[in-house]
């Protein structure tokens, strides 16, 4: 058998893996202790203080600090000198090690994040490195992370630290802050450098939504609509007999030859549909039965829909009502979905607004758009708003989102009583919609919005005449 020879001035492997094992073993500890003091600091919040720009004695310091003293104090005392021997050799282990000109003057952290916008539940990616001028230790990062993220791995180099990141909810997120305790290269002391992570766009993951009701009207554009006017599409509607000047390739021979006379295919008309979304945002209900907000459920149909309206190159607009009027001019294409999510995500910051609403801008309403109301209907002002747009005339479709039923004990008549009166109260609500005209269809979270849709399909939406 061939023996298997080292490289030159390398170590045999049955040496080399031992040191490794240890650099595992030393990186996992530091992993742990970062972890631990994350979540403690987590726990806490983000930090209101800044840290001190001063050099501070580190814990391995303080331990040799403390042997000396207890040692010459124990020497004094007790009159024995060779209780002085442990105070010397702290010192002489202090003396050898204290800093020298190799400590760093400058010393400060940045990082990098990677994406800034991304979906929920996608992993974001921060690599915080420290810059300085000098010698120093490996550091210890203590990560505070802002509300609604989770933190899924850390991992300590020498010179920073690289975090992967998840944000479960929509949103702008805070990602926090990221504090590094950066040792000399002694270890005798440290000092504390900071860097904020900034925010990170959050997109809701839309739901599944293909089917797209047209209204009885649609505007004098070209789109994928098929309309009952005869146009110029190629979905056939009809034969008639033929006009000098048609073109012979819409001759349809079958019927020519039937009839003995020229007939003609006829094709309906293609034309593109103008939507708007009006998101309800007086309020955002928790269900506690399965935990769920009804405005995260809210903006997700919301998207979804939208999606599936620009996938047909329709215009589609937005229109949230509630806190801040936020409004979308209705456009196309790919980059108006983006336009849209980033024009309320700031909503969770929104105060809910008292008293009556304002009018409804006329911009974010075109004629005869189809405007898609998404509501848990739990607040009647929602009804005037509604009243508003089916009084302009615009075709209107309510889509209701469950807000969660409030809890009752089954052996408490007042508490029975009002949950009847509640559950009446919505049902009256969705009777005057009814009443008025406005298909009210109810989206069940979880599940593909095309099941809500679906009736609409049946016919065309008729908007009020005015």
């Amino acid at each position: 058998m061939n023996a298997v020879r080292s490289a030159p001035g390398s170590a045999p492997a049955a040496e080399r893996a031992p040191a490794a094992e240890d650099t595992d073993r030393f990186a996992d500890r530091a992993r742990a202790l970062a972890v631990a003091r994350s979540t403690r600091a987590g726990a806490a919040g983000l930090p209101d203080s800044p840290p001190s720009p001063h050099w501070r004695p580190t814990e391995q310091t303080l331990s040799l600090l403390t042997v000396a003293t207890a040692a010459a104090v124990a020497a004094l005392v007790t009159g024995h000198a060779w209780l002085l021997a442990p105070a010397a050799f702290a010192g002489v282990l202090l003396a050898l090690a204290a800093p020298g000109s190799g400590r760093p003057t400058r010393l400060s952290a940045g990082n990098t994040v990677q994406p800034r916008r991304c979906f929920e539940g996608e992993p974001v990616t921060v690599h915080v490195t420290v810059e300085h001028d000098g010698r120093t230790g490996t550091p210890e990062p203590t990560v505070t992370l802002g509300p609604g993220l989770a933190l899924d791995a850390l991992t300590v180099t020498p010179t920073g630290v690289d975090l992967v990141l998840r944000a479960d909810s929509w949103g702008r997120r805070h990602l926090g802050v990221v504090d590094l305790d950066v040792p000399d290269a002694q270890g005798l002391t440290q000092r504390t450098v900071r860097t904020d992570l900034g925010t990170v766009d959050v997109f809701p993951v839309p739901d599944a939504a293909h089917l797209t009701p047209v209204p009885v009207r649609l505007p004098e554009r070209i789109g994928e609509h098929t309309t009952a006017q005869e146009g110029t599409g190629i979905e056939v509607v009809g034969v008639r007999p033929h006009v000098p000047g048609e073109r012979q390739r819409r001759i349809h021979w079958p019927s020519t030859t039937r009839r003995d006379a020229v007939q003609i295919n006829q094709f309906a008309a293609e034309r593109a549909v103008d939507a708007v979304v009006l998101l309800d945002t007086l309020a955002d209900y928790h269900d506690t039965a399965t935990g769920r907000r009804s405005l995260d459920e809210t903006l997700r149909a919301a998207t979804g829909l939208t999606r599936a309206y620009l996938r047909r190159h329709d215009r589609i607009g937005l229109l949230a009502v509630g806190g801040r009027l936020r409004q979308l001019t209705a456009s196309s294409g790919d980059r108006q979905f983006y336009r849209m999510v980033e024009c309320v995500l700031e909503t969770r910051q929104d105060r809910p607004q008292r008293g009556p609403l304002p009018p409804l801008p006329h911009a974010a309403l075109p004629g005869h758009a189809l405007v898609y109301a998404f509501t848990p209907l739990a607040d009647q002002r929602i009804l005037d708003v509604l009243g508003r747009i089916r009084e302009r005339g615009n075709p209107l479709v309510v889509v209701e989102i469950p807000a969660g039923e409030p809890t009752a004990r089954p052996d408490d008549g007042t508490d029975a009583l009002a949950l009847r009166l509640w559950r009446a109260e919505r049902e009256a609500m969705r009777a005057t919609l009814r009443g008025r005209g406005i298909p009210v269809v109810a989206h069940t979270p979880g599940e593909a919005l095309d099941l809500a849709l679906g009736p609409l399909l049946r016919r065309r939406i008729v908007g009020a005449g005015r």
